[in-house]
């Protein structure tokens, strides 16, 4: 009876602390929102961030997006050549990246390795307490060191994913055109016939902008949050990529089922 009181107690206690991080994240993202003059006033500390979070992680986008074409491909040819529609290949992948697959995984790849760099930098910044410094000298540390980091997210990460299914469907080009041997013009023919600007294109855009500011956000809140120790930085960028992989999958799924009953 005792063990079950104790477990009892220790699953509340898990969900009180779950519902206060929630609040308290909210919060922060409020916090965040109010003092971002600073990051359009002074742009260039956008701009370097954008940097360090997008152009740092072009070359893991490129590769991955690259290689998952070539395999959507290749998986697609295989299934669509048992129905005589190997020729509808390009529509399979182009489809398969702008819907689901070129913002989901470059969501996570951005999680994996710009999330975590941002909250290892903010959690070490707490660490070395440059934050607190920076108290001191009237200068505020969500408006000058989390906001620039959150804005250059939320614009990178559409850039991203965009880039990541163009090299997707360039992937596909390559094994359906160029080793399998389909028409080139029937390959881009019928995937321009076939994807729709609006309910494919916009809908992965707007995708990947949610998970842009879902991950931002997740990953400054984790670092300006995190215990100021060596543990506590290896514990935020654990619980970044952890919780970015999760909301990006949890919110992927709500975004697909309206944007489904939007299209029926």
């Amino acid at each position: 009876m005792t063990d079950m009181i104790e477990a009892v107690r220790r699953i509340g206690q898990q969900f009180i602390d779950g519902v206060w991080r929630i609040g308290a994240m909210a919060r922060f993202f409020t916090l965040v929102i109010v003092n971002s003059g600073v990051s359009f006033s002074r742009f260039r500390l956008t701009i370097r961030e954008m940097y360090f979070s997008g152009v740092m992680s072009l070359i893991i986008i490129i590769v991955s997006g690259l290689f998952v074409g070539m395999v959507l491909g290749l998986q697609g040819f295989e299934t669509l050549q048992k129905y005589g529609a190997e020729e509808t290949m390009g529509v399979l992948v182009a489809l398969s990246l702008t819907r689901e697959l070129g913002p989901v995984v470059a969501a996570l790849l951005f999680a994996s390795r710009a999330g975590s760099a941002i909250t290892a930098e903010i959690g070490l910044m707490k660490a070395t307490e440059q934050l607190k410094a920076m108290d001191m000298m009237a200068v505020n540390p969500i408006a000058r060191v989390i906001a620039p980091r959150f804005w250059a997210g939320i614009v990178s990460m559409p850039l991203l994913a965009a880039l990541f299914s163009a090299m997707g469907v360039f992937g596909g080009y390559i094994i359906g055109v160029v080793l399998i041997g389909i028409d080139a013009g029937v390959f881009w023919s019928n995937m321009q016939a076939a994807v729709d600007f609006r309910y494919d294109i916009m809908n992965g855009v707007v995708k990947s902008v949610v998970f842009g500011i879902a991950i931002s956000i997740i990953a400054t809140f984790e670092g300006f949050d995190c215990d100021p120790t060596a543990e506590g930085v290896s514990r935020a960028t654990t619980r970044t990529v952890v919780s970015s992989a999760l909301v990006v999958l949890l919110l992927d799924l709500i975004l697909t089922a309206f944007m489904l009953r939007g299209v029926h």
